[in-house]
């Protein structure tokens, strides 16, 4: 899976479609701001850009009387010059709840992830001139949001989940049926996940020519288009040479198909395929837990910062950038934490 495998090209062109799309829907004076982000962000993050401005502009289409008639790409870059903190408030409570026509209701991330992009807009717009007023100066700052705990396996909750795959225990005759045919596909992926951690974007990616079993390493391509070599231990070997000897062949049309894990229309895998199946293992092994495929990278995260109390180890494994996302993922165990501190002789007779 090199960066300009077919999959890769494929995966890059379609979302630089996406993004010109929304940009053809906004007035001409933000491109500008985009083009810059997409020079310094990920295209993931510019297109989530792209549909925040378009909600705001969709706001002052619906809310103010001088555009109602128009196109969002063609409201005046005057209405922005006219705009003050107090409307950007207005704004923020539009984004809360909003009945009209443009129907929503959003929570505090929500609204607090699209009061960055708009503040990251006006930012850019009032430096480079495009701009003289920034009206989010001034609007209230959304209140932190409580943080929500991560869920994640323990070791008993993770050895029922492979039982279940293991003896394919589901409710009809037709989905045993079904579990049985893809049970080495899928005792594959979900062994490679929790025992790697990846990322379900990075398995969808991988190729058969990315693993190499003589080192028991396989070559992924990471967020923002770098090249890692992860390894995977022995149990991780064993699934995938199953799933590759014994069940991937009748998965494909012919010899040159590349990718690794294949669906029953013997293409590859999709993304939402993937999180489908795990959503239904997971309801059977832990029906109390919402389990994902992000889910079993946090298990794997916690489960290899409990066994080597090293946040840089985890950071670099998991391919964490900043080394502050790992720690607030993994070494703010304050429940175990607290537990291990009682168990510590601190002071000798």
């Amino acid at each position: 899976m090199a960066q300009n495998s077919e999959y890769q090209r494929s995966l890059r062109e379609k979302k630089l479609k996406k993004l010109k799309h929304l940009e053809r829907m906004l007035p001409d004076y933000v491109k500008p701001y985009l083009d810059e982000k997409e020079l310094v962000s990920q295209i993931n993050t510019v297109i989530s850009y792209a549909y925040d401005l378009i909600t705001f502009f969709c706001f002052l289409k619906e809310e103010n009387p001088l555009v109602k008639c128009e196109e969002i790409k063609d409201i005046p870059s005057e209405i922005l010059e006219s705009l003050s903190f107090e409307d950007i408030n207005e704004y923020q409570r539009y984004l809360s709840y909003n009945d009209g026509e443009y129907t929503h209701m959003n929570e505090e991330k929500g609204i607090a992830r699209r009061m960055s992009a708009l503040r990251g807009y006006f930012e850019f717009a009032t430096t480079h001139h495009y701009l003289k007023n920034n009206p989010t100066i001034g609007a209230a700052k959304r209140k932190k949001h409580h943080k929500k705990d991560i869920i994640r396996l323990n070791n008993e909750e993770v050895s029922e989940f492979m039982r279940v795959i293991d003896e394919t225990d589901l409710a009809t005759d037709r989905q045993k049926a079904f579990c049985k045919k893809t049970k080495l596909r899928d005792n594959a992926i979900l062994t490679l996940l929790l025992n790697t951690g990846i990322r379900v974007s990075e398995c969808v990616g991988l190729d058969v020519d990315d693993l190499n079993f003589k080192e028991n390493s396989m070559r992924v391509i990471r967020k923002g288009g770098n090249i890692a070599i992860l390894y995977f231990n022995e149990a991780t070997e064993e699934a995938l040479k199953d799933y590759i000897q014994n069940e991937r062949p009748h998965y494909c049309q012919d010899d040159s198909e590349t990718a690794l894990f294949l669906s029953n229309r013997k293409k590859r895998m999709a993304v939402r395929s993937i999180e489908a199946m795990v959503k239904k293992f997971a309801q059977i092994a832990v029906p109390d837990k919402n389990i994902s495929p992000h889910k079993m990278r946090s298990t794997y995260g916690t489960a290899l910062y409990r066994e080597s109390g090293d946040i840089r180890l985890v950071a670099d494994v998991l391919g964490h950038k900043d080394i502050n996302t790992t720690a607030k993922h993994y070494a703010a165990m304050e429940d175990e934490h607290r537990r291990k501190a009682a168990t510590m002789h601190l002071y000798d007779d």
